[in-house]
C-alpha cells in the first residue's frame, strides 16, 4: 500500500483535477436518476395486490386515481370541468353521475347509495383515473394540471395527490438537509480537531464522494425518495471517520518525518487504507443486510448506501490527501490546540467503578428489551404528513363529507353471473365500515335499464376478462379495523371468485405489514451474523464478536425502546433499518477499543492495565466519531416535516450517542469481566494467560501514561 500512497502523493494535482471533472457527469447522472415517491411499489411483485394493479393497468388502462371534490358549483359547470379533466394527457376516465345518467335527469332517480357517493350537502364528487401508476411521472404531471384546472374551489384527494405533495415537500427540503448536516458536522470537527480549516476539506472530499454516489445511481435507474433524502446525510455521518483517521495518521507521520510532508502523507495513506477498509467492512455489511428484505425498499437503500461507503473510502485515500498536500500552508496557519481535555482520569474512574457499570447494564436491559418489543409503528405515510398539505386537507374533507377514508378496488371475473355478483356485493355491503360498492351491477338497479348505461362507463368498469368494483371504506389505511375489513371482503370474494383480487392502498399496506414483519427478523439475523463473522476474522476471536455485538445490540435496544416510553409511534421502516445501520456504523467504536485491549494484553499488561490503556487511547476517537454522526443526522431530524425522514434521522443521531456511551462505560467492564474467557477463545493470546500470575502480589495498578 506504500506504493499506492506514493502514487497518490506524486499525482495529487492530477487527482484533484480529475475529481473535479468527474463532478460534471455525476451531476448529470444525479439529475437523470428517477425518484420514486411510492413506498408501496416496492412490495414483492408476486403478491395479489401487486398483480391486481398490473392487471388493472393492462386490462383497463388505469393506474392511479384521485377524488376531486367541488364546492358550490352548478351541475352544468361541473360538467364543463369534467370535460376539461378528460382532455388532460394521461387522464383516461372521469366518473361522475353524468357517467350514469343525463344531468337533466333528477338525481333522486339514482339509487340512494349512488346519489350519496357523488353528492354531499356541500360538495360534488368525481373520480379521475390516470393511465399510469399512482407515482408515475405522467400521473403526477396530469394531477398537477387537474389541480390547476380545478382551482381553489376544488379539493383533490387520494394516493396520487398525497404522493405529489410528498414530492414537492421533499424536493423543497433536501437542500436544507445537506446544509444542516454540513454546518453542524463542520462545527463539531472544528472544535474537536486541531485545525479550524481541516473540516472544510473533509466536507469537500466527502461532498464529492456523495455526488459520485448519487450520480452513479443512474445505472440503477431509479431510487426511492427516502434513499435520496438520506443518502447525503448518512454517507457523511458514516464516512467522516475515515477522513479523521487519515488526518490523525498524517500528523503522526509528520512527527516521524519532519519537513517531508510528501513522505508523511504516503505513509499515512498506506496505514489509513488498512484501518479504514477494516472499519468500513462492518458498515458495508450492515447496509448490504438490507438487501435481504423481500420489501425492495431495503435493496434500494442497501445498494446505494453500501456503494456510498466504498466510494467514501476511495475518496478518503485519494481526493482528501491531494487537498491536504496542496493546501498545506493554509492548514498550518489554522492549527489550534486540542480542545478535548486529557481523559485518563475519567478512564480510570470508569474502570474503578466497573461493577456499577455492569449493574447498570443488567438493570437497564430488562426495560430496554420490553420497550424494544413494544414500540408502536405506523405504516400509513400520509397519516403523519403536515396537516396543511393540500392532499391532507382534501382527505379530511373526503372523510368528513363523504365518510370515506380509503377506497378498495375489487377485481373479479368478467363472466361472473350477475346473480352471483349481486349476492357477493350484497354481502360485502354488510361488512362493517363498507360505505358503498360501485360497479356495473350497482348501476343496473330497477330505475336504470341496462340499455341506458353509457358504453364509456361499461368500458371503464368491465374488460374482456375482468370487471372492476370500487368499494368505499370509512376506516383508515393501516388500522386494525380496515385490516379486519379486508380479511372479511377477501373471504367473501373467495366464495364467489377464487381468482378475484382486492387491491388498493389499504390492501397493499396490509401486505406491507406482513412482509416487513418477516423482513425485520431476517435483516436483524443477517446483519448480526455478517458482523459477527467480520469481527471474528478481524480480532481472531470467538468470544469478542459475541461481546461486541451484544454491547451494540444493547445500545440498539435502548434506542428503540425510548419511543415506547415516550408514547411515540415510529415509521415501520425504522424498526428494520435503524438496528442494522446502528450496528454496522457504531460497532467500529467497540472494535477500536477491543483491538487495543488485545494488543496491550499480548504486550504483558494485566487485564486492568490493558483495558485502561485501551479505553484511554480510544475514548477521544469514539467521542469525535459519535459526535460527527450525531451532528450529521440530528439537524435533519429536527428540520424535516416528513415524519418518516425526521424520525429516521432522530433515531440515528440518538443511536450514535447511546452507542458511544455504551461502548465507553459498558464495554471496558465486559472486557474485564470476561477476560479469562477472551484469552482462552482468542487466537494468539496464549502468552497473556500467565500475565495475571506474574503480576500477582502487586498492591495496585498505576495509570499508564498515554499520549
Amino acid at each position: 500500500m506504500y506504493k499506492f500512497g506514493k502514487a497518490v502523493v506524486k499525482g495529487r494535482f492530477a487527482i484533484l483535477i480529475i475529481s473535479l471533472i468527474l463532478l460534471v457527469p455525476s451531476l448529470f447522472g444525479m439529475l437523470g436518476t428517477r425518484i420514486n415517491y411510492d413506498i408501496l411499489s416496492y412490495l414483492p411483485g408476486d403478491l395479489d395486490t401487486m398483480k391486481g394493479q398490473d392487471i388493472m393497468l393492462e386490462e383497463f388502462g388505469k393506474g392511479g386515481f384521485a377524488f376531486v371534490m367541488i364546492d358550490g358549483m352548478q351541475d352544468k359547470d361541473v360538467k364543463e370541468l369534467e370535460k376539461k379533466f378528460a382532455e388532460v394527457d394521461h387522464v383516461c376516465d372521469v366518473i361522475w353521475y353524468d357517467s350514469i345518467a343525463d344531468i337533466n335527469l333528477p338525481k333522486e332517480v339514482l339509487p340512494k347509495k349512488l346519489y350519496d357517493f357523488f353528492n354531499s350537502e356541500d360538495s360534488t364528487l368525481m373520480a379521475v383515473f390516470f393511465d399510469k401508476t399512482s407515482a408515475a411521472d405522467e400521473s403526477l404531471k396530469a394531477l398537477s394540471e387537474v389541480k390547476s384546472i380545478a382551482g381553489k374551489q376544488c379539493f383533490v384527494a387520494g394516493m396520487t395527490a398525497a404522493i405529489s405533495d410528498i414530492k414537492d415537500l421533499t424536493i423543497s427540503e433536501t437542500t436544507g438537509y445537506v446544509i444542516l448536516a454540513v454546518c453542524l458536522t463542520s462545527a463539531v470537527l472544528a472544535l474537536t480537531m486541531d485545525s479550524f480549516l481541516i473540516p472544510v476539506f473533509f466536507m469537500l472530499s466527502v461532498g464529492m464522494a456523495i455526488l459520485y454516489n448519487l450520480g452513479s445511481n443512474i445505472f440503477i435507474g431509479e431510487i426511492s425518495f427516502i434513499t435520496q433524502a438520506l443518502t447525503a446525510v448518512l454517507q457523511l455521518g458514516v464516512t467522516i471517520d475515515y477522513s479523521i483517521f487519515l488526518w490523525h495518521s498524517y500528523k503522526e507521520q509528520q512527527e516521524l518525518h519532519p519537513g517531508d510532508n510528501n513522505e508523511a502523507m504516503a505513509q499515512a495513506i498506506s496505514k489509513t487504507i488498512s484501518s479504514v477498509v477494516g472499519s468500513s467492512v462492518t458498515t458495508v455489511a450492515g447496509f448490504l443486510a438490507l438487501c435481504f428484505m423481500s420489501y425492495k425498499l431495503g435493496l434500494d437503500m442497501g445498494i446505494v448506501m453500501a456503494k456510498g461507503v466504498v466510494i467514501g473510502v476511495i475518496a478518503c485515500v485519494t481526493v482528501l490527501p491531494a487537498m491536504i498536500l496542496i493546501f498545506d500552508k493554509a492548514l498550518t496557519k489554522t492549527m489550534h490546540r486540542d480542545l478535548i481535555p486529557n481523559l485518563n482520569k475519567f478512564s480510570s474512574f470508569i474502570i474503578k467503578h466497573r461493577a456499577v457499570c455492569i449493574t447498570a447494564f443488567l438493570v437497564i436491559l430488562i426495560p430496554a428489551l420490553y420497550g424494544y418489543t413494544h414500540t408502536d409503528v405506523y405504516y400509513d405515510l400520509t397519516a403523519t404528513l403536515p396537516k396543511d398539505l393540500d392532499s391532507i386537507v382534501a382527505n379530511a374533507k373526503l372523510e368528513e363529507q363523504f365518510h370515506m377514508s380509503t377506497t378498495h378496488i375489487l377485481m373479479c371475473d368478467a363472466d361472473l353471473e350477475p346473480k352471483a355478483m349481486n349476492n357477493m356485493l350484497s354481502e360485502m355491503n354488510k361488512v362493517d365500515g363498507v360505505k358503498f360498492s360501485l360497479g356495473l351491477n350497482s348501476l343496473l338497479g330497477p330505475n336504470i335499464p341496462k340499455e341506458v348505461v353509457p358504453e364509456k362507463l361499461t368500458e371503464a368498469l368491465k374488460s374482456k376478462n375482468w370487471q372492476m368494483v370500487l368499494i368505499g371504506s370509512e376506516y383508515k389505511t393501516a388500522s386494525d379495523k380496515v385490516n379486519k375489513q379486508i380479511d372479511s371482503l377477501q373471504e367473501i370474494l373467495a366464495k364467489y371468485d377464487k381468482k378475484g383480487m382486492l387491491i388498493g392502498e389499504a390492501p397493499c399496506t396490509k401486505d406491507l405489514i406482513t412482509v416487513t414483519d418477516r423482513d425485520f427478523k431476517v435483516v436483524s439475523a443477517v446483519s448480526m451474523a455478517a458482523i459477527f463473522l467480520i469481527i471474528f476474522f478481524v480480532l481472531r476471536s470467538f468470544s469478542l464478536p459475541l461481546i461486541l455485538v451484544s454491547v451494540i445490540e444493547f445500545a440498539i435496544f435502548v434506542n428503540m425502546a425510548i419511543p415506547c416510553y415516550t408514547k411515540t409511534t415510529i415509521p415501520f421502516i425504522a424498526s428494520i433499518v435503524i438496528g442494522t445501520i446502528q450496528l454496522g456504523a457504531t460497532v467500529d467504536y467497540a472494535i477500536l477499543m477491543s483491538t487495543r485491549y488485545k494488543l496491550e494484553r499480548n504486550s504483558g499488561h494485566d487485564k486492568t492495565e490493558a483495558v485502561t490503556i485501551a479505553l484511554s487511547t480510544s475514548i477521544k476517537s469514539i467521542i469525535v466519531s459519535a459526535l460527527g454522526f450525531f451532528a450529521a443526522t440530528f439537524g435533519v431530524g429536527v428540520y424535516s416535516r416528513v415524519d418518516m425522514i425526521s424520525q429516521l434521522c432522530s433515531l440515528l443521531s440518538r443511536g450514535a450517542l447511546i452507542s458511544m456511551v455504551t461502548v465507553i462505560f459498558i464495554l471496558p467492564s465486559m472486557l474485564m469481566l470476561f477476560d479469562p474467557v477472551i484469552i482462552r477463545s482468542t487466537f494468539g493470546m496464549k502468552g497473556a494467560r500467565n500475565t495475571d500470575k506474574a503480576n500477582k502480589g502487586r498492591l495496585g495498578v498505576q495509570m499508564p501514561t498515554v499520549k
